[in-house]
């Protein structure tokens, strides 16, 4: 009962948990919340130090009592505690703006299509521990899909390729459900690290995960280029221990990344082969679509097309579809009902 009136003053609202962004959207409002999956904790005390974009800040530049990481790894909780604390930061954050003292917010959230029953149970007990009333969870790759606005309620295929930061997930969706899918743990990150890897092994320079992150995304490619791009990298020669600067180029970049862009797209024709002959019909005459922050690498959309032989789009704004497909879910709950996955607390609804 008591619950019932908290949440009856409270602002629900979905949650795309990323690996490496946390966004949240507030029934009504639309998207507010768009910060790093980082917390800052001292190991002394045990303390928060910080959370999202001010622990981003700290990566790779704190002293050993304090480290700034993420509690997500590979779209899953790797440290119950701190995403925890994070989840409730994040929901704190929603009503500062309101008389809310106690928020008890219904909460749809968003995980990887193929963890297990152990992973699901640690996001749902986080965020009913973190302050919510009800936890709806649902696949993100069912998420982004609606909030692309695909017709996942109908009889008809629809292929989605979600890459994040620790994950990439592929799937096709028809009648409010998956058929077939994959996920790979080969995203963002793993881009980061084979940047960070042929720095090390070609170039005999140390880099840190944010300059291998700034140098993907600004000449990082899957495809050949139109145009010819360099970027300055900077970091420490292994031989002297001094800071050294190399100019990469796009062609470079390429080579590096090569073989995890090759898993990815191998991924994708998995599970194509996977799909009853009726659905790729669909999928052939609708296209791939591709969302989420990897989607953005200049030509992997061309690439999985030329490899597939089937038409992709990069939806709008990648980024916040599978928030924005949290928030479509929570604005219409009976609905959309037949989409999310069946919960311990709080069922979904009748």
């Amino acid at each position: 009962m008591f619950n019932k009136l908290l949440g009856k003053l409270s602002k629900d609202i979905g949650i795309d948990l990323g690996t490496a962004t946390t966004l949240v959207y507030v029934k009504g409002r639309g998207i507010i919340i768009n910060e790093p999956s980082v917390v800052a904790v001292n190991q002394k005390t045990g303390q928060i130090l910080a959370i999202g974009e001010e622990a981003k800040k700290m990566v790779g530049k704190t002293p050993a009592h304090i480290s700034a990481t993420r509690p997500l790894v590979d779209g899953v909780v790797s440290d119950f505690e701190v995403t925890e604390q994070m989840l409730r930061h994040f929901i704190n954050k929603v009503h500062k703006d309101s008389f809310t003292i106690l928020p008890r917010p219904r909460v749809v959230i968003g995980i990887p299509s193929d963890i297990t029953e152990v992973e699901k149970r640690a996001v749902r007990d986080a965020t009913i521990n973190a302050g919510a009333r009800e936890v709806y969870l649902v696949e993100e790759v069912m998420a982004a899909a609606i909030g692309s606005r695909l017709p996942v309620q109908e009889a008809l295929g629809n292929m989605v390729v979600d890459i994040g930061g620790g994950t990439a997930d592929i799937a096709v969706i028809s009648l409010g459900g998956i058929v077939s899918s994959k996920t790979l743990k080969i995203a963002g990150d793993k881009l980061n690290q084979d940047i960070i890897d042929y720095a090390r092994d070609e170039l005999k320079l140390i880099l840190g995960e944010k300059t291998a992150e700034d140098i993907k995304i600004s000449i990082g490619s899957a495809y050949d280029l139109d145009e010819y791009l360099e970027a300055p990298m900077r970091g420490r020669d292994i031989a002297s221990g001094l800071p050294k600067e190399i100019i990469v180029n796009s062609d470079q970049i390429r080579n590096a990344i090569a073989k995890s862009v090759k898993d990815i797209v191998n991924g994708v024709k998995d599970v194509i082969e996977a799909t009853p002959p009726e659905l790729i019909a669909d999928i052939m005459s609708k296209g791939i679509i591709m969302v989420g922050g990897g989607s953005l690498l200049r030509g992997l959309d061309k690439l999985i097309e030329k490899e597939t032989k089937i038409s992709v789009k990069v939806v709008d704004d990648p980024l916040t579809a599978v928030a924005r497909g949290a928030g479509i879910i929570l604005e219409d709950l009976d609905n959309l009902k037949e989409v999310l996955i069946p919960s311990d607390y709080g069922e979904v609804p009748k």
